[in-house]
């Protein structure tokens, strides 16, 4: 399948890839202010808008105006190159300006303005939980994981994670092993080398299964020690909440946590991992999040995708109200 790009898709990506000296834009900024064509026209036209006003808006409009000036043709060939990596590949292009664009994802303030993917997008994936972990997961921890994701499809829960080793590849696996649905983000670009290696085999058998693979990279990023904390971004907002099954206090299943305080969603804590980390124990104790003893703590607590679904147009339809 050619990936399909349309104009205005193609004119946000180069905003994105735009220089002004060594840096880009704020793409959160960009995301926030491009979820219209009339928003899009006005980026291009120099001018950011938002729904309120905007400290990051002020700092940015000389510099976008600067690289509009000065970078907009570097910009655009750059985007070739991606879309043309992108293509190779099989993958499939989703931005701000569609309706498609997930719906969760839409709801928080550092949404990205595109995602590349390999397998379809489905609207059943507004009900969806990122079951999270450590890669040094316990055995128990992985048997955890795995039980906490079959219980969850059992319910019509779509199933997320990041594809990493140790609990994230437990929880895909299950999923899988249960007949359900479950889309990976990935902490690399659509097109690189996926990483870790060992789990090339389980992103097949998400693909073969129906589910997916998201990036919020340029399709040739490779890995980087900046990738992965932006990765949790996503697969904190993509999902209606989190459960972290095994972490310790320097984990990223613990920043996934308060990412996802942050972005408003439901965090959900395991009694083992309470019982032994003191992050987890002073999230509870401070309201923060939600102590799971059985699946039934999660999903009785979950809004069905079509009700999220039209939040997240009404999001879209707003975000542009405002001075």
């Amino acid at each position: 399948m050619k990936l399909d790009v349309s104009a205005d898709q193609h004119r946000l990506l180069s905003l994105c890839a735009l220089r002004i000296g060594d840096a880009t834009l704020d793409w959160s900024l960009l995301a926030r202010s491009a979820q219209s064509p009339e928003g899009l026209a006005a980026l291009l036209d120099g001018q950011l808008r938002e729904d309120s006003p905007s400290r990051a808006a002020t700092r940015n409009r000389p510099k976008l105006q600067q690289g509009l000036a000065a970078g907009l043709d570097a910009a655009r060939a750059r985007v070739d190159e991606e879309l043309a990596a992108a293509d190779r590949v099989g993958a499939r292009l989703v931005t701000v300006l569609d309706e498609d664009y997930p719906a969760n994802l839409r709801m928080i303030g550092n949404l990205p303005p595109f995602l590349f993917h390999l397998g379809e997008l489905d609207r059943r994936d507004a009900r969806s939980i990122a079951v999270v972990g450590t890669r040094e997961a316990s055995e128990e921890g992985t048997r955890r994981a795995a039980r906490m994701a079959r219980e969850l499809v059992e319910h019509d829960v779509v199933i997320a994670s990041g594809l990493a080793k140790g609990i994230d590849a437990a929880a895909h696996r299950a999923t899988l092993d249960a007949g359900g649905r479950t889309f990976a983000v990935m902490g690399t670009g659509i097109a690189a080398p996926l990483y870790p290696a060992e789990n090339r085999p389980l992103a097949k058998a998400i693909l073969t299964a129906g589910g997916a693979l998201l990036s919020q990279f340029w399709p040739t990023s490779p890995p980087a020690r900046y990738t992965f904390p932006r990765r949790n971004v996503v697969t904190s907002g993509t999902t209606l909440g989190s459960v972290v099954i095994e972490a310790s206090s320097t984990s990223g299943a613990k920043m996934q946590a308060r990412l996802a305080v942050e972005h408003g969603k439901l965090v959900f804590l395991i009694r083992s991992l309470t019982d032994s980390q003191l992050w987890a124990r002073k999230m509870i104790e401070e309201h923060r999040a939600i102590l799971v003893t059985a699946s039934s703590d999660i999903t009785g607590r979950l809004a069905q995708a079509a009700d999220i679904q039209r939040a997240g147009q009404q999001r879209q339809q707003l975000a542009l109200v405002g001075p």
